[in-house]
């Protein structure tokens, strides 16, 4: 399971309906609402500047967070709609969805690489070029994964790590259906340089040979 679940800090908030959101936002809230989880939903309040640290560190949707209001049982949220202004595009209202432990959710987990130190290709000079630092699950809430580990130990030059070659979690699996690349080794870039260069030579080469051509014929 991942080792911490950040925490989303509210306040309840008393009174619902236009006259009370409006009076939250006067006051630099943003209202919210929670529910889900055979329980009534709970009106909530955060602080706008919090929110939008939130929202601008991006995946706020596919997060997992642990919601902490004062007066209530701790519960595990996920985002499922942020309305915003028209107009300044700001937050002015959220919805959460409490989660119960079976709940399937998308989350974003890290990847971990390992056997950098034994990889043929990094040995010989290679450089690993990592194309997906996370990738998206299908995980129950109850069970979520810390990481999803990235064997390089065997890698050589050219190789590439796909996510059919990875053990994923018992439980998950990727939301995009085929499959993807997530890291590879590329060859040093002096040795790219050279190989570039020697393209370029043969290309020259047969620009030439076209020109002679052209020009027998045009004599002829």
């Amino acid at each position: 399971m991942a080792g911490e679940i950040p925490d989303l800090v509210a306040l309840e908030r008393t009174g619902t309906g236009k006259g009370a959101a409006r009076q939250a936002r006067r006051a630099g809230m943003v209202p919210g609402i929670v529910f889900g989880g055979d329980v009534d939903p709970l009106p909530i309040q955060i602080p706008f500047n919090v929110l939008f640290k939130s929202l601008k560190a991006g995946r706020f949707k596919s997060t997992l967070f642990n919601l902490k209001v004062d007066g209530h049982d701790d519960v595990r949220v996920i985002c499922r709609d942020v309305q915003r202004d028209v107009v300044k595009d700001l937050p002015t209202h959220l919805d959460l969805m409490r989660l119960r432990r079976t709940t399937k959710i998308n989350l974003f987990i890290p990847v971990e690489f390992v056997g950098e130190d034994e990889a043929p290709g990094l040995r010989k000079g290679g450089v690993v070029t990592i194309v997906r630092p996370e990738v998206e699950l299908i995980c129950t809430a109850g069970d979520i994964p810390e990481k999803i580990v990235v064997d390089l130990s065997a890698m050589e030059i050219g190789d590439v790590a796909t996510i059919s070659g990875v053990t994923l979690p018992e439980g998950t699996k990727a939301t995009i259906d085929r499959d993807f690349v997530i890291a590879n080794i590329a060859a040093p870039s002096g040795l790219a340089s050279d190989d570039d260069e020697e393209g370029e030579g043969e290309g020259e080469v047969a620009e030439e040979g076209v020109e002679v051509e052209a020009e027998a014929e045009a004599e002829e």
